[in-house]
């Protein structure tokens, strides 16, 4: 005691133990830390993964693309044979045989039988094109169909032959349309002539009307001829 009767100002507590340490990482955590660190890392190579399939994918894309949009031509019996290969629709190929052509300024036709431009966007998968003639490689039912814009004053037909080695005849009439006009009349129509036929090896498919000068020309796709099997 100091003088007057005051306590000191400076007293310890013997009783008071030291301050408490920070807690430890328990186990529990030490693991949910690895395994997070564990899926960042199965996250990160799928990603890796994903881009590198993508890369491929586009790679092999391309290339299929290159590929069957050139226009190939072979010698068939002297005769030089158009032989476009389809282009992908939304990246796919056609599954079976399949031509479609149309009209265009760079063919002649000839006087009753129809030619088909290779110049105007054609599809051909699986199938000649020879001398106005599509040739089937593979047996089966294919529809076959064509049409025709014309103008006549009168009697006009459309047909699709077929060429074929298995008739005495040599070919045979698939179909037919006839349109009769008064005299005066210079009437414009289209003709459109449609169906399903079982087609074989080496069998070709060729379009007559009754005068190629009455086709209409203005647009290559308002005369068609085309065939896929179903």
């Amino acid at each position: 005691m100091e003088k007057h009767g005051y306590p000191s100002v400076f007293v310890v507590d013997s009783s008071a133990g030291r301050p408490p340490l920070p807690p430890r990482p328990t186990k529990g955590k030490m693991r949910g830390g690895a395994a997070q660190t564990l899926l960042f890392m199965l996250v990160g190579l799928a990603l890796c993964g994903m881009i590198i399939e993508g890369c491929f994918i586009y790679y092999l894309y391309q290339s299929a693309s290159a590929s069957t949009t050139a226009t190939a031509s072979k010698l068939i019996g002297g005769e030089t044979v158009a032989t476009p290969t389809a282009r992908p629709i939304n990246g796919l190929l056609p599954s079976k045989p399949v031509a479609h052509l149309t009209d265009g300024h760079d063919v002649k036709h000839k006087k009753h039988t129809m030619a088909w431009s290779m110049n105007a966007d054609p599809i051909l998968y699986q199938m000649d094109y020879k001398d106005t003639k599509l040739i089937v490689h593979k047996e089966g039912y294919y529809y076959v169909y064509s049409k025709v814009f014309f103008s006549d004053s009168k009697t006009f037909y459309h047909v699709i032959e077929l060429h074929t080695k298995r008739y005495a005849g040599g070919h045979i009439t698939l179909l037919q349309s006839r349109r009769y006009a008064p005299v005066t009349s210079g009437m414009r129509s289209n003709s459109y002539l449609g169906g399903v036929f079982h087609l074989y090896k080496d069998d070709a498919l060729y379009v007559n009307v009754s005068d190629t000068s009455k086709i209409e020309r203005h647009k290559s796709y308002e005369n068609v001829f085309g065939v896929f099997m179903i």
